[in-house]
């Protein structure tokens, strides 16, 4: 049982990441677009980009974009608890800003009784920093998501908790922030004493990943994809982006720690020449052979070895896959077109990724960021100059459309796999809004049906694509009525977790289902 508990709480802690993932994602983007802005060679290109109106707006779109990687462990200190918490929820983000406040200044009481406290001017070598104006111990994200966790074990362990008549008024959520500012102070007078031996076994890891040198990107690579259909890659991702073990540099006179910070941190330095290839050969750079050219030539080979008189129902399908895979980075719709039909493709799909980020690492291409796609080309790539080496994406690019397209038909046709199109009067496994049978709430109604009746639903959450349904009983599902919905996929982790594909659309059938509920 306890297994089960583990699958589900990593789950749901790879999925708390996305919420401030998706905020970054989108201040990188105003970073990247200021810092373009004043790149030398576009500004060469483009003269009135010298105005001091278009300098203005530069530096404040710069300004804003920086508040992300500034504050990125505040931010999981807040999102964590709201994320894995399933009552009160406004309580547990604002337990969750206390806790990680309280623990950095009790760490700073400690460090200043103990006569710790490092002079101002020498804090990286101390392993210190500042947080919200506190001298404290340097954790970086790591502090953040241990902050966010015990917050959130501790409310759901206190958020209903009934006190006697006397100290009623501090029951349930309000004991929440409470019992946190006890229990994070006792953390924080722990971690000058406890916290080096953690930050050094990180380092390890780290210094164990570098030490494989130019495999460090391909083994990235290929298991971010291996991990991504039981939706645990968020843990692998955030590792790499925000922990030592993506790299370190200082930048700036701060100590700088994980890929993603590293280049988001170089991007807002008016001073960067070129960017640090150990951190951005596991950003997006390595995703674009795949995520840009990759994957759409394995859509042209589905369609192509579809029967003829199937393909007209299948284009949408592919058409739809490849425009989320290339302008949004999102690559499941495509993915789950053959992971459930013929996995040993999927597990060829990882290693062609895996060698995507080795060979643009190996050119010293150095275009960062999170997604991978057309945006991330443009704007991290393009926007910042030759410096980056983007012309490289496309000759890759080429080869690698090649490579998907003839390894997938070839296989396709040479095993005879079923995937979509294939089959006799096929129809296509689609997305929820291509399936006009059903209204929304119809296709509520039979999700529920197919899950076993209300009564064994435990709990229901989505992520970016897919459903995560923690069941009572996994042998009640009927798997043809749920497919009827116009599910990509289904993903059966363990005897409880079940997950259902259906792509960006995702919310909107969690809503109707949660609605019905």
């Amino acid at each position: 049982m306890r297994k089960f508990i583990s699958m589900d709480f990593f789950q749901n802690l790879g999925k708390a990441f996305m919420l401030p993932v998706a905020l970054l994602s989108a201040l990188g983007m105003l970073l990247g677009i200021g810092s373009a802005l004043t790149t030398p060679q576009l500004v060469q290109l483009l003269p009135w980009l010298k105005n001091p109106l278009i300098n203005f707006i530069a530096s404040y779109i710069t300004t804003i974009g920086a508040f992300g990687f500034q504050n990125l462990p505040a931010l999981f200190a807040i999102a964590i608890p709201i994320a894995l918490v399933k009552a009160e929820k406004g309580v547990a983000g604002f337990a969750g800003f206390v806790g990680f406040y309280i623990m950095h200044s009790a760490a700073n009481f400690m460090l200043t009784k103990l006569g710790m406290l490092a002079i101002r001017g020498d804090l990286v070598n101390n392993g210190q920093t500042m947080v919200f104006g506190i001298q404290s111990i340097d954790m970086g994200v790591l502090g953040g998501i241990v902050s966010g966790i015990i917050v959130a074990k501790l409310h759901q362990r206190f958020y209903n908790i009934q006190l006697p008549d006397a100290l009623s008024f501090f029951s349930g959520a309000r004991f929440v922030p409470i019992i946190t500012t006890v229990v994070m102070s006792l953390v924080g007078l722990v971690l000058p004493l406890s916290w080096p031996f953690v930050a050094h076994l990180i380092n390890s890891a780290g210094q164990s990943l570098v030490a494989t040198g130019v495999f460090a990107p391909f083994l990235f690579g290929t298991g971010e994809r291996l991990l991504l259909p039981f939706g645990l890659h968020h843990i692998l991702v955030a590792l790499i982006r925000f922990t030592p073990a993506g790299g370190e540099m200082l930048i700036n006179g701060h100590q700088v720690y994980g890929a993603l910070n590293i280049y988001y941190a170089q991007l807002a330095d008016p001073l960067t020449q070129n960017f640090n290839l150990q951190a951005t050969q596991f950003l997006s750079q390595g995703k674009m052979p795949t995520f840009l050219f990759g994957l759409p030539g394995a859509a042209l080979a589905i369609y192509h070895c579809a029967k003829p008189e199937n393909r007209p129902q299948i284009k949408g399908v592919l058409i739809s896959g490849v425009i989320a895979c290339v302008i949004a980075g999102i690559t499941e719709p495509l993915e789950f077109l053959f992971l459930f039909t013929a996995p040993y493709l999927y597990l060829i799909h990882a290693i062609y990724t895996g060698l995507g980020f080795l060979a643009v690492s190996l050119l010293h291409v150095t275009i960062g960021n999170t997604d991978g796609n057309l945006i991330d080309l443009v704007v991290f790539g393009i926007l910042q100059g030759t410096k980056t080496k983007w012309y490289l994406i496309l000759p890759i690019g080429l080869v690698w459309f090649a490579l998907y397209y003839f390894t997938f038909k070839l296989a396709i046709l040479k095993f005879d796999l079923h995937t979509p199109g294939r089959q006799l009067n096929s129809i296509p496994e689609t997305s929820p809004d291509s399936a006009p049978i059903l209204t929304k709430t119809q296709r509520a109604q039979t999700i529920i049906a197919a899950l076993g009746g209300r009564g064994n639903i435990l709990s229901l959450d989505n992520c970016i694509t897919r459903l995560r349904i923690v069941l009572k009983d996994m042998s009640l599902i009927d798997e043809e009525k749920i497919k009827s919905t116009g599910s990509l996929g289904i993903i059966k982790l363990d005897a409880a977790n079940l997950q259902i594909v259906y792509g960006v659309q995702v919310h909107l059938v969690k809503a109707e289902v949660e609605k019905l509920l």
